[in-house]
């Protein structure tokens, strides 16, 4: 059965993430009656990355199995006309070795927060972004995310659901960009690690976002990396500012 890798974007509001689930809309679910749209049968396809619900993507990738061998750009077309109107697009198709793997072949997984410091209400960009009605420091929060890159035990950063065997990941960038807008700030959190647990990187940014606003210091998020405990991890932030931005393989599928 021919393999294609496919290049996916979404938005993540309305579903209950990218899983497959019963009774509730996923972005796996979408793909995979399109697929079954184009050749009726049951297909299942696997992703890079499992976003929770409510996580969007721009570089999502995933791939699939087909009886017939397709052109790569008709697939894509195909599938684009099915999946609507659900917000999920197709943004390149590639056929692959038959043994590629999207979720194992991956060696590096890289996410994008966004964060808007600004009073007033959301309107075109609503869902799009976490907004806070406070200011924030920029330096500060940077000077807390720098004591999270290298290899660590993130036992304080990982969701008590997380499944992964071990709590040891290697952070490789955890950068805060500031950027003016007409009205307010954004801080866009790009982070970067070959894997994540459950819940890191929302875990990093409600974190440094008390940073930002001065209830913790910059130290203090070492001390809480430390005490490896769950407990000592700043809330959550919100799921609407997430974003899968991109993944890398050793030979891009899509060059």
């Amino acid at each position: 059965m021919p393999r294609y890798a496919l290049l996916v974007e979404y938005y993540g509001a309305p579903f209950a993430g990218w899983q497959r689930q019963a009774d509730q809309p996923s972005v796996q679910g979408a793909i995979e009656a399109a697929l079954a749209k184009l050749e009726p049968r049951a297909h299942t396809i696997a992703a890079a990355g499992r976003t929770d619900a409510g996580v969007h993507a721009t570089g999502q990738v995933a791939h699939c199995d087909m009886n017939k061998d397709w052109d790569p750009f008709r697939l894509s077309e195909a599938l684009n006309f099915h999946l609507k109107p659900a917000p999920v697009a197709i943004l390149d198709c590639a056929r692959v070795d038959d043994d590629w793997h999207a979720r194992f072949d991956a060696i590096e997984r890289r996410y994008l927060f966004r964060l808007i410091s600004r009073r007033a209400p959301l309107t075109s960009e609503a869902g799009q972004m976490w907004r806070v009605n406070h200011p924030l420091d920029a330096a500060a929060m940077q000077a807390g995310a720098d004591q999270l890159i290298g290899q660590h035990d993130f036992t304080t950063f990982r969701s008590s659901i997380c499944q992964a065997k071990s709590p040891v990941k290697t952070l490789d960038e955890l950068r805060v960009e500031a950027v003016d807008r007409p009205v307010g700030t954004e801080f866009r959190f790009h982070v970067r690690a070959r894997s994540f647990l459950h819940n890191q990187v929302r875990s990093f940014v409600g974190t440094l976002e008390r940073v930002g606003t001065g209830a913790w210091t910059p130290d203090d998020v070492g001390d809480a990396l430390a005490a490896k405990d769950r407990a000592a991890c700043g809330p959550v932030s919100p799921p609407q500012g997430l974003y899968l931005a991109g993944v890398t393989y050793p030979i891009d599928p899509f060059g």
